[in-house]
């Protein structure tokens, strides 16, 4: 696998998308990170095995992380970078093959949730969605997730058993039987057993790709 970094321009500032192919790839998945962390989070890494099963990988950076600030910009300016990402690495000479899966994981699947229909995907992987702030089940961000539905694409959260944000129950009430909910082993990060994220991605992914 070859491991290359494109820096794409956005309204927010300079992005990074850390791209990885198959030889002869079968689609594209495309992950955001969390507010807390990077591209380094370690479901994200876990998931860069992807490329053996046949995908290519990218983990994009927003444009917050790679000017090295420690907190996270407002929604909309996080969705406005992440679209002129996924259309660089979609078209042109890039131009990664479909289908495409975005993604991310936590706030960046929050963002991939609300861009999906303006960058055309055709499915969502959703890591640790964070569902509710901790402790307020009654704020909750439901309704981002039902955009995707809403459209008609896959929906896929990957979701830890004791994740204090919204554990896989509750992701499946609030959002009925249109959406795949796969419980994995741990809490918000996975960081205990991120392979258990791989083994999810990967089996739902066999049913999406090309």
């Amino acid at each position: 696998m070859t491991l290359r970094v494109r820096e794409i321009a956005t309204p927010a500032g300079m992005a990074r998308a850390h791209v990885e192919r198959a030889l002869t790839a079968k689609g594209t998945v495309i992950l955001g990170h969390g507010a807390g962390g990077g591209v380094d989070a370690p479901d994200l890494v876990s998931l860069r095995r992807l490329v053996a099963d046949g995908w290519c990988y990218v983990r994009v950076e927003q444009p917050w992380r790679v000017a090295g600030r420690r907190i996270a910009t407002p929604p909309k300016t996080l969705d406005a970078a992440w679209v002129p990402v996924v259309e660089a690495l979609t078209n042109g000479r890039w131009a990664l093959p479909r289908p495409l899966v975005v993604g991310g994981r936590s706030a960046g699947a929050r963002v991939a949730c609300r861009t999906a229909a303006t960058v055309v995907a055709d499915a969502v992987l959703a890591l640790s969605f964070p569902l509710h702030p901790p402790g307020s089940p009654e704020k909750s961000r439901a309704h981002e997730a039902a955009l995707v539905l809403d459209s008609g694409m896959p929906l896929c959260v990957i979701q830890g058993g004791r994740d204090p944000f919204g554990r896989p129950e509750e992701v499946r009430a609030a959002l009925g039987d249109g959406v795949e909910v796969r419980s994995v082993r741990g809490d918000h990060s996975f960081a205990a057993h991120p392979e258990d994220a791989f083994d999810a991605a990967s089996a739902w992914l066999s049913t999406i790709g090309g």
